[in-house]
């Protein structure tokens, strides 16, 4: 792990590494004075570098921090982190601390946007999405001498804590439960890999486990925007109509699963005999549905109310990096046989 700065950077450190005065680095920083071009970008791009972020509220208060938690996620529109936000509340409602946050729809510059607005108000710690950050987040998260917690993913190396599950071990462990059920002829529908990184150890997971059998996946199809359960439907139209021996399709969200299973009940197609389903997330939403879903429980809460305690306890003096990864459970619904096989 990188080692971390002790203390917050400062103005000094800024001019040091850009070799100009901290005045100059001040009026550069707040956009002030008359400072050439060539020292402009030398300053900023040594900020930049360092990771540095302007204090907005320096001197106002002794401890330089305020009552905030930063909290960037990736989207409020999937309804996977509306609750890792309950988790959190959860955890803060009753302290001195109060949760704020930001969105990043999943892209890496609006994540240091993002970072670096929050940051300039010195919040007391940061609880952010993911393992996958550009440059830039990583050195502002390593710099920002506050405690910095990543969740909902653990397959990778983080700044300072982490917690969430291992989504390659959860693709691994669907890759079992379809294999060991008897489906062979195996299709994948997920959202656009490259952005969507959980999504994608979770496809990769499913294929070393299916790998591991000899089997491979025969189809696939990735979506970015729209309506999910729409996108379900058309997306497992289409595959059918491409692939008509397909006897399993696995999505890798709970949204694209439910409209494919509707689309398939439509046609009066057998599920699971015929062809089995999964998904992934747990929506509570969807237990409405003629029949339940297959998937597995992304422990959303348990994963906010663990990233918020960590918080809690640095502020207590415990402030040893803590790494925590969660065990999600498969929940064979009505789309997943059981016990085809011992």
């Amino acid at each position: 792990m990188t080692d971390r700065a002790k203390r917050p950077l400062t103005l000094r450190d800024v001019s040091a590494a850009s070799g100009v005065s901290e005045m100059t680095v001040s009026r550069v920083l707040r956009n002030r004075g008359d400072v050439s071009e060539t020292t402009r970008v030398k300053v900023l791009e040594a900020a930049k570098t360092l990771g540095y972020v302007p204090n907005q509220i320096a001197g106002s208060l002794a401890s330089q921090h305020v009552n905030l938690v930063a909290v960037i996620i990736p989207s409020l529109g999937n309804m996977v982190f509306p609750e890792v936000l309950n988790g959190i509340n959860q955890v803060l409602e009753n302290t001195p601390l109060q949760p704020v946050f930001g969105v990043t729809d999943y892209m890496q510059d609006k994540e240091e946007r993002v970072l670096y607005e929050m940051l300039g108000w010195r919040p007391s710690g940061i609880i952010i999405a993911g393992l996958e950050h550009s440059d830039a987040t990583r050195a502002m998260l390593e710099s920002a001498a506050i405690p910095v917690v990543e969740i909902m993913d653990t397959d990778g190396d983080p700044v300072d804590s982490m917690v969430g599950i291992s989504h390659r071990a959860a693709g691994q462990d669907m890759a079992r439960a379809i294999l060991k059920q008897g489906y062979s002829r195996i299709g994948f529908m997920g959202t656009s890999m490259p952005r969507d990184h959980r999504a994608r150890k979770r496809f990769e997971g499913l294929t070393e486990g299916l790998a591991k059998a000899g089997v491979e996946i025969e189809a696939r199809d990735f979506y970015s925007g729209g309506s999910a359960l729409a996108k379900g439907r058309e997306m497992t139209k289409a595959m059918l109509d491409s692939n008509p021996n397909l006897d399993f399709l696995y999505y890798s969200n709970d949204m694209i699963g439910a409209g494919g299973l509707l689309y398939l009940l439509e046609q009066g197609i057998d599920v699971p005999g015929h062809i089995g389903l999964a998904g992934f997330n747990g929506v509570e939403l969807l237990d409405g549905l003629p029949r339940q879903l297959a998937t597995m429980d992304a422990c959303r809460l348990e994963i906010g109310r663990a990233a918020a305690n960590i918080i809690l306890d640095h502020a207590a003096g415990k402030t040893d990096p803590q790494h925590i990864t969660l065990d999600p459970k498969i929940s064979f619904g009505d789309t997943l046989r059981r016990n085809r096989r011992p």
